[in-house]
């Protein structure tokens, strides 16, 4: 499984990319500038995210910004709606406003800080990007 993790704070950046690490490459962006120019470089090159972690609340451009261009790249792409990578919102906001409009985004996850293994690799099992718990 290919992944990026975007999260401005180093130390939620670095535990989630190493929670990551286990089940295949991660890369990292420390904004959503980074995560689109990432996500467009693995578009180009064939060998696009199966998994983006992305946080709301970043400098540059937010996660909901961020959210909008990746589908948007990927839509550019030719990619159906559904087929892309699998978007997890990974952030300590956890008001309505704020799930409904990353799930209108197309996000496909919402997970809320502190982002714990169980919680992770569950998700990743609901998604379909794990095929068993013990992965």
């Amino acid at each position: 499984m290919k992944s990026l993790v975007v999260e401005d704070d180093f130390v939620c950046r670095k535990t989630l990319s190493s929670m990551l690490q286990g089940f295949g490459d991660c890369d990292i962006a420390s904004d959503g500038v980074e995560a689109v120019e990432a996500v467009q470089l693995a578009l180009n090159e064939k060998t696009p995210y199966d998994l983006i972690c992305l946080d709301i609340q970043m400098p540059n451009l937010d996660g909901h910004g961020t959210l909008t261009q990746v589908r948007g790249l990927e839509r550019d792409a030719g990619i159906p709606v559904g087929r892309g990578a699998k978007i997890i919102m990974t952030t300590a906001m956890n008001d309505k406003e704020n799930i409904f409009s990353a799930f209108r985004g197309n996000a496909d996850a919402y997970l809320t800080k502190p982002i714990v293994l169980e919680r992770l690799r569950g998700e990743l099992l609901n998604l379909g990007l794990l095929k068993s718990v013990n992965e």
